[in-house]
């Protein structure tokens, strides 16, 4: 597992937490995730889920909240894109009132897809511009660099897949690959 960790020194931009790999529900992350939440330097921070690589998976959901809800005692609370309305502005709401953005793994492809039908790519640049410290694990890393090595396929095509380059959202100027070593 690798983890990236960006701190702008710049006023009024955030930090990003890129994990590269690990099982949050096999606690394989908590050490990267309790750093995380001290970095907001809040007791009680509200952290925001977004699941959509993961087409929101209810497991997932459940997991994330009870890791950061009840183990690091976070306020907890998920974007649901998928399946839902959701109007613009409480998709804005959710977000910028948020301490910390978690971007779940899963199809980053379609992630970033539904994203863009949402103003959602847009929205996070801007909550990081704002000092809202952003994090993810997987396709949630992938979604912060210029680009990234996506497995999106494997999501789409049984057997025979190869790697795909994704472009992100281009807040950490470089190209990353996670689960390089598995």
């Amino acid at each position: 597992m690798k983890i990236y960790m960006r701190k702008e020194s710049n006023e009024g931009m955030g930090t990003i937490f890129a994990i590269g790999g690990g099982e949050i529900g096999k606690m394989e992350t908590l050490s990267i995730d309790r750093k995380i939440v001290e970095s907001s330097k809040k007791n009680h921070p509200k952290v925001l889920f977004i699941p959509t690589a993961s087409k929101e998976s209810k497991e997932y959901i459940e997991v994330f909240n009870n890791i950061y809800g009840k183990k690091l005692g976070c306020k907890t609370d998920v974007l649901l894109l998928l399946n839902k309305q959701i109007t613009s502005d409480e998709i804005r709401r959710k977000i910028m009132s948020s301490d910390i953005v978690y971007v779940g793994g899963g199809n980053t492809r379609k992630m970033m897809e539904v994203w863009k039908m949402h103003n959602v790519d847009d929205l996070l640049i801007e909550a990081y511009k704002n000092g809202i410290i952003m994090s993810g694990l997987s396709a949630g890393s992938i979604c912060w660099f210029k680009s990234g090595m996506s497995d999106s396929e494997s999501f789409e095509k049984q057997g025979n897949w190869s790697y795909i380059r994704m472009e992100g959202l281009n807040l950490i100027p470089a190209m990353h690959c996670p689960h390089y070593n598995e």
